[in-house]
Order: C-alpha cells, then structure tokens, then sequence
C-alpha cells in the first residue's frame, strides 16, 4: 500500500475525528468526502463503503470514552463522582437506565428502517437536505431556548426528558441532519444548557456508536485484511487523536457560542457543494 493511501486514510480520520460530535454530521462529510473525492478509486470505495467508516468511529467513540471515563465508571457502578458545588444532592444522579432510555426511540427506528436507510439515503443529495433542515432546527432550538436553562446538570435530567431527546434523536437517521445536532437542539429546547445537552449526547453516543458499529464489523469482516489493515489502522489513530482535540474544545466553545454558528456553517457548506456539484 502507497504512501497516498495512507495519507487519504489519515485525513479520512481527521474528517471524523474533527466532525463526528460537532452539530455538523459527520455521516454528511464523509459521504460527500467520498462522492467527491474517492469514488474513482476502486481499492479506497470498497473499504471505506464497508468498514473504513466504521473502523474510525470506533476510534472517536474511544476519545469520548478517555473524556468521560469517570462518567461511565460512575454509570457502571465502579467509581463514584464526587459531589460538586451547586450540583444535585447525593443519590440523584444520571443513572445507566436513563441513558438507556434514551437510546431506545432512534435504536429501534435504526434497526426498522436500516436497509432503506442505506439504499436511499446515503448520496450528497440527501445530505445537503439533512445539513439544510438540520441547521434550521439548530437555529430554532437556539431562538427558543430559555436564558437561564432549568437543566443545569446530566444529574438533574430526568426519564422523561432522556425518552424526548431519543425521540429527537430519530432525526439524526436522515443522513446529514447530524446526531449531536438534532440531540442538542432538543435537550436545549427540554430547558437544558447547552453543556448539559452536549454532555448527555456524548454519553449517548458510545453505547448506540459502538453498538452500530459491532453489527457493522459482524457484516464486514472478510474486508479486514492484512492489506487492508495499514490503512485501517491509519485512520483510526487520526480520528481517536482529533475527536479527542474536537471534543475537549467543543464543551469548552458551547455554552459561548451556542448553535447558531454551526448552523451557518452548515448552511454555507450546502450551498458550496450545491454549486460544485450541480451547477
């Protein structure tokens, strides 16, 4: 394997790494990464459209689990976080059955509707309309959103707001309207922060990730081979180091500059592929 192979497999995992929980899709990026860029050739189509994909999600979701490792002890009952100031009295505390219920809406739509998913929604097409749609709903969640949020911690969030943010999740299935978007803008508009939202989307992102990502690896592994594994590995390491970099920057930037900037961006960036791509 040449060294510009390795290189694309490397900023491949950048692209994933630096979009993957920025409101901004990630799935959109890389689906018109590959439309515009790799479909001529035949080596990088066929492993990026089985398990390239998914090898590099795997390396961001193993950043979110570095960033919230004490979070995720704590879920699992082998750590207990310690009592900050200001925070909820000891006992009431996100619990792993909250995070589960979340996951339940979009995981039971994903596993529906997977195959016609797949056929008809992943082209640059349908990723525009998502990016489009998806930055609106960013704007309108920031409009409405409250100037002192009632949710100002994971802790306080409760089973019936986890179950709304996974009915808002659904929307992320439409490729390019962006999980941590659509998760985010509702939590915002179920009266969290935007910190709280983006913290609970993490957290809930590694269980449905890593899980679609299982299934993925279980339908593809003729493809891991030791050809194939160089530029596996490459990718990997380039969106576990920048999702990583993303994520700590992200929480640090939300609760500033909110969601509207992400949606211009979005925007923006439909239009310029709009115009390369159809006129």
């Amino acid at each position: 394997m040449d060294f510009l192979t390795i290189l694309k497999a490397i900023i491949l995992g950048i692209v994933e790494g630096l979009t993957e929980f920025a409101p901004v899709s990630s799935t959109g990026h890389m689906i018109i990464v590959d439309d515009m860029w790799l479909q001529s050739e035949e080596f990088l189509t066929k492993y990026v459209a089985n398990t390239f994909k998914v090898v590099i999600q795997l390396g961001s979701i193993l950043a979110v689990l570095v960033v919230f490792k004490d979070r995720f002890l704590d879920l699992l009952g082998l750590k207990r976080l310690k009592q900050e100031q200001g925070q909820p009295v000891q006992g009431s505390r996100l619990k792993l059955t909250q995070v589960i219920v979340g996951l339940i809406p979009a995981g039971v739509l994903g596993l529906l509707f997977e195959d016609y998913i797949d056929e008809y929604l992943f082209s640059t097409g349908t990723v525009l309309i998502g990016l489009v749609l998806g930055a609106i709903f960013m704007i309108i969640a920031d409009l409405l959103s409250r100037k002192k949020p009632q949710v100002s911690s994971v802790d306080q969030i409760t089973y019936r707001q986890a179950f709304m943010v996974g009915l808002i999740q659904c929307l992320s299935l439409w490729p390019g309207f962006s999980r941590s978007g659509s998760t985010i803008s509702g939590g915002v508009l179920l009266g969290m922060s935007h910190r709280v939202a983006a913290d609970f989307t993490f957290i809930m992102a590694v269980p449905i990730m890593f899980g679609a990502s299982f299934l993925s690896l279980l339908k593809n592994w003729e493809y891991f081979t030791l050809e194939a594994l160089p530029f596996f590995i490459a990718g990997f390491v380039a969106a576990f180091v920048f999702a990583l970099i993303s994520i700590r920057f992200f929480l640090k930037l939300i609760n500033r500059i909110k969601l509207v900037p992400f949606a211009i961006y979005r925007i923006v960036l439909a239009a310029v592929i709009f115009i390369v791509i159809y006129l």
